[in-house]
């Protein structure tokens, strides 16, 4: 029996020790490869030295180009089952030459988090409003809705965000489905093996720098909370680790104050199981927050605000404090650094946490399913989904010719 194959087109080569769409990525693959499909990665981006090395895996990479007629030579050589597109930006980008070259390869988008309702709450923090059906409904919002009503299924990470598009934008839970990350279930036991509450010192934090949220989160870290807790916890130090540190976040680090900036954590476990607490006052984003379940998954609390929790618990008391108020969220770090009983409870809903939101068996036996109906039932799918059928059809004209005009356009020069 001929082994399926998936094609995936990635915004950005994986980098599982820098972002948290990395691991996410990971843990797709891995889910692939266990169902014994045959993989295919490609990208435009560049590699970096943190680009995780798939070929390990046995996954083939190609680096591809946009506007490249080459592209459909390959796509009619490869002849995926499925694609899965990282990001809606490389549906926009090559959704059309994928319906067009391989149009009974089932379309999947992995939107990692809803780039929109990021974009939408920064907007608004901005303006220091809350947010509202002004802010959702932009250009960003009827591109990224477009794209997924073009993909036979698009996988939302937040509990949060499937509502979202559900009931506010009444999308057809048909073509959606919610998958979170997917890990292994913990027992309290592993909790002993990483350093004790008095082992452990000082604060940090960790996120990639290029993400916005990370980088504000960092700055009121610097202006408005640290400083609170300073003043309490005197020789106390707040390390700042992430991936991409440029000069503005090098010039932050301040001896004297105790804010140090660490730079790429090469080893995030070390980071997360040496160290106290985790802060991660974020103040506007959307997705899950992988800082925060690694903090769950090494047993360290974390303080956070609502933004930050957004989706990651439900019903489920926190691992720490979930709180906007600055005043507040200072105490309750201060609070759980110093009182060890309040700590090792926390580290236990930690754990219930992630074994009852993140169940990988649950959930891959979710997706698993949902595909083998798409796959068996792939026309009756599409017949229902006339949104979707509507915006390829005009999506295959403007999008195709564009590509077109721009391949023309590239020979000439």
């Amino acid at each position: 029996m001929k082994r399926r194959s998936l094609l995936i087109i990635g915004f950005v080569w994986p980098e599982p020790n820098s972002t948290a769409a990395g691991s996410r990525m990971l843990q797709l693959i891995s889910f692939f490869l266990k169902n014994n499909f045959k993989i295919t990665f490609v990208s435009t981006a560049t590699k970096t030295d943190k680009t995780y090395p798939l070929n390990d895996l046995e996954i083939q990479t190609y680096g591809i180009e946009l506007n490249d007629p080459g592209f459909d030579q390959f796509l009619k050589q490869i002849d995926p089952n499925m694609v899965l597109f990282d990001r809606f930006l490389t549906e926009e980008q090559f959704g059309w030459r994928i319906a067009e070259i391989c149009p009974d390869a089932i379309r999947i988008l992995d939107t990692e988090d809803l780039h929109f309702l990021r974009h939408a709450r920064h907007q608004a923090f901005k303006n220091k409003e809350e947010l509202s059906l002004q802010y959702l409904v932009n250009d960003l919002t009827k591109r990224e809705l477009a794209s997924i009503y073009r993909c036979d299924l698009t996988l939302i990470i937040s509990k949060f965000e499937f509502n979202l598009l559900k009931n506010t934008f009444k999308m057809d839970k048909s073509i959606l489905i919610y998958l979170p990350f997917l890990l292994e279930q913990m027992d309290l036991e592993i909790t002993n093996c990483y350093p004790s509450f008095k082992e452990r010192k000082h604060f940090m934090t960790i996120g990639n720098f290029r993400h916005e949220p990370n980088w504000n989160a960092v700055l009121y870290l610097k202006n408005i909370i640290w400083p609170l807790i300073r003043a309490e916890l005197h020789d106390v130090e707040l390390h700042i680790y992430g991936a991409y540190t440029s000069d503005k976040v090098q010039q932050l680090h301040n001896k004297k104050e105790g804010f140090i900036t660490k730079g790429w954590a090469e080893n995030a476990k070390d980071v997360f199981i040496n160290t106290k607490v985790c802060l991660a006052p974020l103040q506007f984003g959307a997705g899950l927050k992988g800082k925060l379940l690694d903090a769950m998954l090494f047993g360290t609390p974390s303080i956070t605000t609502n933004v930050g929790a957004e989706a990651m618990h439900d019903d489920l008391p926190w691992n720490g404090f979930i709180c906007d108020d600055p005043m507040e969220f200072a105490k309750k770090s201060i609070e759980y650094y110093q009182n060890e009983a309040l700590w090792v409870d926390a580290q236990k809903k930690g754990i219930d946490i992630v074994n009852q939101c993140y169940d990988k068996e649950k959930y891959e036996d979710i997706l698993l399913k949902t595909l083998h109906l798409i796959q068996k039932q792939l026309k009756e799918h599409r017949l229902k989904n006339f949104t979707g059928a509507m915006l390829q059809h005009h999506t295959l004209k403007s999008t195709k010719y564009l590509s077109k005009w721009i391949e023309e356009k590239n020979k000439k020069t």
